[in-house]
């Protein structure tokens, strides 16, 4: 509160003099900068060889004020920039001096990208202010991200060529020399039932989540593919939608507030994300319960959300089988799990996760979490309203 009114009664005052009225939403932007506090996590590294570089705080404040904007590129914020001396001046640019250039703002996003800082300044706000806090409900969902890229190719087997009726005819002596593929010892089906005395089988395949449970989060991460692909999921109506591009994880909780966030490729499965979203939360907050759909359905990962000392409540998906339906109680829970696919629409509707202008999974996901950024400040100011 203290600080809010120091933003009401010095700050915006002053900037009214100086660069004349502020709509509500430059005010907002005021507020969620003074929440975020993004430039206490830049650096300048310039050592006074050379012509200094632009500030990089002014740039990260800039990035900001684009996610709580809606501006859609660079260039439209470069232009919002040069039209709104009030939108320059809360960024830090001095209205004596031209703006950088369009090629400097993409240095210093691809350099943010890189070090993560939108990640890292997440990670602060939340323990910040939720750390202390116990949160009753986490609920975990997928959602995707369509971006303006060409998908990666996938490694295919290369297969032998069928011989022609003019090569069985006329075999030269290069192929007479090699041997039959008809010929060559081929590897048995896996018999049924318990092996002979002796006989040494294959080891069976381990499942991810299995693998996964038996990893450090470093490794998980590590792990999680970030390439850009085709991939396909069901809808809220049932029915299939594809879409070439990626897939952004979030823990939200029954705040509102994004608590972690994790992008892979599109063709990634979201049971896949659990375990990685619940270390990272685990870390930040304290909460009780975790709210999964039918899409998570595992007994491994309730036995992972067990083991943290949580409550798991994942719909039953029934396989071509009977469904398990909640007790009444579980039932009221689950409904919180809404809170969810609310973050993931405003995320896309009013901080730019429906338009990305980037390439590669490192500026995608700094682009994403400028906005996740933005969505956690706008849910905090709200609790504390």
């Amino acid at each position: 509160m203290q600080r809010w009114n120091v933003i009401q009664h010095d700050l915006l005052p002053e900037l009214r003099n100086d660069v004349g009225p502020l709509t509500p939403r430059l005010e907002k932007v005021i507020h969620m900068l003074d929440w975020v506090r993004i430039e206490e996590f830049t650096e300048s590294s310039w050592c006074g060889v050379g012509r200094p570089p632009h500030e990089r705080a002014w740039l990260a404040n800039a990035f900001v004020a684009k996610a709580v904007l809606g501006l859609t590129s660079t260039a439209g914020l470069i232009e919002r920039l040069t039209i709104d001396r009030a939108l320059r001046r809360i960024c830090g640019f001095a209205l004596c001096k031209p703006l950088p250039s369009e090629a400097t703002f993409s240095r210093a996003f691809e350099e943010f990208a890189g070090a993560c800082l939108a990640e890292h300044v997440h990670a602060a706000l939340i323990k910040e202010h939720l750390g202390d806090a116990l949160i009753g409900h986490i609920s975990r969902d997928g959602t995707a991200i369509e971006a303006r890229e060409r998908p990666a190719r996938k490694q295919s087997v290369v297969g032998t060529p069928a011989p022609t009726a003019q090569a069985g005819l006329a075999p030269t002596a290069e192929a007479a020399t090699q041997p039959n593929p008809a010929q060559t010892a081929v590897t048995p089906a896996r018999k049924r039932g318990r092996p002979r005395r002796g006989e040494l089988r294959a080891p069976a395949k381990v499942s991810g989540i299995q693998r996964q449970r038996q990893q450090t989060l470093a490794q998980i991460i590590e792990e999680i593919p970030r390439a850009c692909d085709r991939g396909t999921k069901c809808n809220a109506q049932g029915y299939k939608v594809s879409w070439n591009g990626y897939k952004l994880h979030l823990d939200t909780a029954d705040c509102g507030v994004p608590i972690a966030a994790l992008l892979s490729s599109a063709s990634m499965h979201d049971s896949l994300a659990a375990i990685p979203l619940s270390l990272i939360s685990a870390e930040r907050v304290t909460n009780l319960y975790d709210l999964m759909d039918a899409a998570y359905c595992s007994t491994q990962l309730r036995e992972h959300s067990r083991s943290l000392g949580h409550v798991a409540l994942i719909d039953h998906n029934p396989r071509r089988g009977e469904k398990i339906e909640f007790a009444p109680a579980e039932a009221i829970r689950y409904n919180e799990r809404t809170g969810a696919e609310r973050s993931n629409a405003r995320l896309k509707d009013e901080f730019g996760a429906k338009t990305i202008m980037v390439k590669g999974g490192d500026k995608v996901m700094s682009h994403l979490m400028f906005g996740v950024l933005a969505l956690s400040a706008d849910q905090l100011m709200r609790l504390r309203q």
